[in-house]
């Protein structure tokens, strides 16, 4: 068996919308790499540590090519920004406070040190630059070695999905942001939660989860969603009955090629979280981090990684927390509608 390279990991400090970076840097980069036959795989996170930035991970075809990677790379990516540089600073200002405050939730205990300026405060890396950093899998998130491998593979897909929309779509359009996240929450987790009634209830503990991991934030409201919500659930709970029809199978059922493209990726997905349960190698952290815990039922697992999987694919759409917990609410409400869902299990 052919071994591949080590994973690389190249973190972008751009302080502006990513789009025109994956667009004119990174989707030509990977279409190169592959072509010439250097790249196993890939894909990219957005993320706020040590300032905005894209975690760009490149899996070399083998070891031999891990030195030419990392070169085109630095090449792509340095030609970027010295043409079309990021202009905004974060060292004062909403986002300054808004990214200590992420910081000051998500890293509470000791490890916070190696992130902290002189005064104590986060510290921000030049904007406008790369750092090759270590790749580290989030192993007990996933399910261990095999299935980070899993998500691996599926981070591609959805990389790549995310990536033609930002060609093909109008995101920079809030209502088309929601509505493209919309429809691609819906398709996932109507692919992996069994019934109508259980996909309500996991999509209304999607929103309170994240409700409770930004308390007194005011970045995860309530008030004002259940005024937007009564405005789109219709047109929600229509599409999700198309959606619905779609993944279980329905005779004649139909979803544009966007979504049915989402759509096949996830039953793919689907069955192989199924088999990896089924044979015991999907070995979970416990949520209080004290313990491993091996799943073995498919259902159970399917719902445990729905979660983050739909968090990095809204992540790549650069939509943000208080999004998703926005979509989350009314997708459960829209569902709860009389009508708004098709009674009844569907088939596996």
């Amino acid at each position: 068996m052919n071994r591949t390279g080590e994973w690389q990991a190249v973190h972008i400090y751009y302080a502006a919308n990513p789009r025109p970076m994956l667009l004119s840097c990174v989707r030509p980069l990977i279409s190169r790499l592959t072509a010439d036959g250097l790249l196993a795989g890939h894909f990219f996170i957005n993320y706020w540590l040590e300032g905005p930035h894209v975690r760009l991970r490149l899996k070399p075809s083998g070891p031999g090519a891990e030195g030419e990677v990392r070169h085109r790379a630095e090449e792509a990516i340095d030609t970027f920004l010295a043409r079309r540089p990021a202009l905004y600073e974060v060292d004062s200002g909403f986002l300054n406070q808004f990214y200590n405050q992420l910081f000051d939730i998500e890293f509470p205990g000791a490890e916070r040190a190696a992130y902290l300026d002189a005064d104590g405060r986060m510290n921000l890396r030049p904007n406008n630059s790369r750092s090759w950093l270590p790749y580290e899998p989030e192993y007990g998130k996933y399910g261990g070695p095999a299935g980070v491998a899993l998500a691996e593979w599926h981070f591609q897909h959805s990389s790549d999905l995310v990536i033609d929309a930002f060609r093909t779509k109008n995101l920079h359009l809030r209502t088309v942001l929601l509505g493209t996240s919309a429809q691609l929450m819906l398709v996932m987790s109507a692919t992996f939660v069994r019934g109508d009634e259980e996909l309500a209830d996991y999509l209304d503990s999607y929103y309170a989860f994240w409700h409770r991991a930004f308390p007194g934030t005011g970045f995860i409201g309530s008030t004002a969603y259940e005024r937007k919500a009564d405005e789109v659930t219709e047109d929600l709970a229509r599409w999700y009955r198309r959606i619905r029809a779609a993944v279980s199978g329905e005779d004649g059922a139909r979803l544009p090629a966007f979504l049915a493209r989402w759509a096949a990726h996830c039953a793919e997905l689907r069955a192989r979280v199924r088999e990896l349960a089924a044979r015991g190698d999907l070995v979970f952290r416990s949520w209080d981090g004290e313990r491993e815990e091996r799943v073995t039922d498919p259902d159970e697992a399917l719902v445990r990684l729905l979660s983050p999987y739909l968090h990095m694919t809204n992540n790549r759409l650069h939509a943000t927390i208080q999004d998703e917990a926005y979509l989350a609410h009314v997708l459960g409400r829209a569902l709860r509608l009389p009508g708004g869902a098709r009674a009844g299990e569907w088939a596996r």
